[in-house]
């Protein structure tokens, strides 16, 4: 499959590496972008030789440094509804999808491309990166998830901040406040996501798919959360890779995972 705005590759390993190429644009979201993230994880949903998803930005200045302004122009109210209900469906897709996303930012992560950052399971950001929801700056609010996902990640009171300033925020800070987890040189950056999810990866299939099912309930009441992952765990225990994670633990031997 091809794209027009996104460079794909997949690894012997099950490693897709997803850039969204833009440069010139600082990696801009527009309505072609969306669709691409739309078409492609779609697919990783259901191809098998994708095991894990690496997101990242081409060149060394942009992760994703927000959306095509210019586009705003022509927006009302209810085409801006529509605009943020799509960018909102594709977002979901990636944060719903059983496979692990690892988003690998590199320079600027603002306003949509934070939201992307947002929807990603796991953060890792270059020493050089920038986040920032600058909405407020131009009459708006997020439209893409930032004022949902973002409190449930770092809090409310520094989710409001950050929202309501527009300011920005350098890695380090991003860091301290649990929205990156993990900051590395820029030089660095890849190599740490693969390392990261090569972990990942090393561990059963099924398993880390209801793990992260379970993870997405963890803002409803803990009762609730709780049924859930007793739900998921019993599902977990009628599978041929939990039988061999605990014969391989007892055997004092590497588990040969296989999905099943």
């Amino acid at each position: 499959m091809s794209y027009t705005t996104l460079l794909v590759d997949v690894d012997d390993s099950g490693i897709a590496t997803v850039t969204i190429n833009r440069p010139d644009k600082l990696n801009a979201l527009n309505a072609d972008v969306i669709d691409d993230l739309d078409a492609f994880f779609s697919r990783a949903e259901t191809d098998e030789s994708i095991k894990g998803i690496i997101l990242t930005g081409a060149g060394e200045k942009s992760f994703v440094a927000g959306a095509d302004i210019a586009r705003f122009r022509e927006l009302d109210g209810p085409s801006g509804r529509l605009f943020a209900d799509r960018g909102q469906a594709v977002f979901n897709r990636i944060e719903n999808l059983p496979k692990p996303v690892i988003a690998a930012i590199n320079g600027f992560a603002l306003g949509g491309g934070s939201e992307l950052a947002l929807a990603c399971h796991i953060r890792i950001a270059a020493d050089n990166a920038v986040f920032g929801q600058p909405e407020v700056n131009l009459g708006i609010l997020p439209g893409y998830g930032a004022t949902q996902r973002l409190p449930r990640l770092v809090g409310l009171g520094i989710a409001t901040e950050l929202i309501l300033t527009g300011n920005m925020i350098k890695a380090d800070r991003a860091h301290a406040i649990g929205l990156a987890n993990q900051v590395v040189p820029a030089a660095e950056l890849m190599g740490a996501a693969r390392k990261m999810m090569g972990t990942i990866l090393s561990k059963a299939p099924i398993a880390v798919a209801l793990s992260l099912k379970a993870l997405r309930v963890a803002d409803r009441p803990l009762a609730e959360g709780l049924d859930v992952e007793a739900g998921l765990f019993g599902e977990a225990c009628d599978t041929e890779d939990f039988k061999e994670g605990v014969e391989a633990f007892l055997g004092k031997r590497k588990a040969s995972f296989t999905g099943r």
